[in-house]
């Protein structure tokens, strides 16, 4: 299977099976639709009132070269690749909702707001230590441990944040395990103190902003109505210096409401931020903000214009970077992960307040998904089962997308929030993703010139 485009006069293929890309030019492109339907001749009568007949056979030999070399039309190895044959559900990672609880409210909040539709509570330190001898004790072989601390608002339960992180440094060395702690923070609570103790100690911040001041404001304001920008900005800005090198990025939410997310983008690598995020909202179309199937040409114009703009400030010196355009072609993820995504149900799990797993963060509060306790060591493994299986392999609608190496057959909770059916991709999203792969694609294209 191959997938060819073109974007701002770069013509490009991609060997979905080999995950070769190949930058071509216009009378290859034209090749390409004919090459494995007719023959030389075939080929040569329909194009040589555009071409003369020595440079289209040139070309088609140049495409059998590059197919002889296994770097086009080449077969799908992965479905029977011993690690994927082989597989058996390991939990490598939690997200630990140490507060089902928020000081701030957003409208567009999956999370009810942040109580997860339920009551407000915070994780005791006997669930969170509980919670980390539970992933220890399922990881199997595996070393590295993630373990992220989340909400609602994490800060509001900081001191048994820390309590657990010094818990998970004793135990790592017991058990020979190696934990990644990462915080999600709204900001609001952020001071001199706690900064300084979550950079010593996070291997990753994740800090929510959604861009501009009036669509930030416009979406996430406290309990009194106002905006959060102004009292956020400045925290941003201090913990992204105190990272100097580490892990961080700001990350945000794009919705109807401002469908020029690309300066939204642009205004938070203005302001310094090098490390960023924009996400597309996924709601119900019932909400005004919720994004329609009309909004798509829209948002591929930005990222266009967004995958411009990266080019032109990597080659001037001040670049940053986007987590949708950070796209690996010399290496990239492990089988596994190209396979099956972000591994909720199976290798994910999300631990609520009063020790509840569920499969990801997502599916919190929703009773039909909860798939034990960790305050009595059980897991429903046919859940993990049912998760691991979930794969691009048993999702009709992926077996023939090009895409489906690059997003891993999409969020098993958006199919599920759409269609009821985690093996049923939320179509939107498919959308939104191939057009963010196409221009990662063009900006590497680029880079290389």
């Amino acid at each position: 299977m191959i997938h060819k485009f073109t974007q701002d006069d770069i013509r490009i293929v991609l060997d979905v099976n080999s995950g070769a890309v190949h930058i071509i030019d216009e009378i290859v492109y034209d090749i390409l639709d004919y090459y494995k339907k007719k023959n030389v001749e075939e080929i040569v009568e329909i194009l040589e009132k555009k071409y003369s007949k020595e440079d289209i056979i040139e070309a088609i030999y140049e495409v059998k070269t590059l197919e002889s070399e296994g770097l086009l039309f080449t077969e799908d190895t992965y479905k029977n690749h011993p690690s994927f044959l082989n597989r058996k559900p390991v939990v490598k990672a939690l997200c630990l909702h140490v507060a089902h609880d928020c000081n701030i409210r957003c409208k567009y909040c999956f999370a009810s707001q942040g109580d997860f539709k339920g009551q407000r509570t915070l994780m005791s330190e006997e669930v969170g230590k509980k919670a980390l001898d539970f992933l220890i004790e399922n990881s199997g072989n595996r070393r590295n441990l993630e373990v992220d601390f989340f909400g609602g608002e994490p800060l509001m339960n900081f001191e048994v944040v820390k309590k657990l992180v010094e818990y998970g440094r004793k135990r790592e060395k017991e058990a020979g395990k190696r934990f990644r702690f990462t915080i999600t923070t709204n900001g609001v609570l952020l001071n001199d103190e706690n900064m300084k103790y979550i950079n010593e100690n996070m291997d990753n911040v994740v800090l929510s902003i959604d861009g501009r001041k009036e669509v930030n404001d416009n979406m996430r304001y406290g309990v009194n109505g106002k905006g959060t920008y102004d009292i956020i900005v400045p925290k941003f800005l201090k913990m992204a210096k105190m990272r100097n090198g580490k892990d961080y990025f700001v990350r945000g939410t794009f919705t109807r409401e401002n469908l020029d997310f690309s300066k939204d983008v642009l205004h938070l690598a203005d302001l310094g931020f090098t490390s960023t995020s924009i996400e597309p909202v996924v709601t119900d179309e019932k909400y005004d903000y919720a994004l329609r199937e009309e909004d798509l040409d829209k948002i591929f114009e930005q990222y266009e214009i967004l995958a411009k703009e990266y080019v032109k400030r990597k080659k001037e010196g001040n670049g940053f970077s986007f987590f949708h355009f950070m796209l690996d072609l010399s290496q990239g993820p492990c089988v596994i992960k190209r396979l099956s995504g972000c591994g909720a149900g199976s290798e994910y799990l999300a631990i609520t307040p009063e020790g509840d797993i569920y499969p990801c963060h997502q599916f919190v509060g929703d009773e039909d998904f909860c798939m034990g306790n960790v305050l009595e060591g059980k897991l429903n493994t046919s859940f993990q089962v049912d998760f691991k299986d979930a794969h691009v392999y048993n999702k009709e609608k992926c077996n023939d997308c090009w895409a489906k190496f690059y997003c891993s057959g999409g969020c098993h909770a958006n199919a599920y929030n759409f269609n009821k059916d985690i093996y049923k991709p939320y179509e939107l999203g498919c959308e939104m993703e191939k057009k963010r792969i196409e221009c990662s694609l063009v900006i590497q294209a680029k880079l290389l010139k």
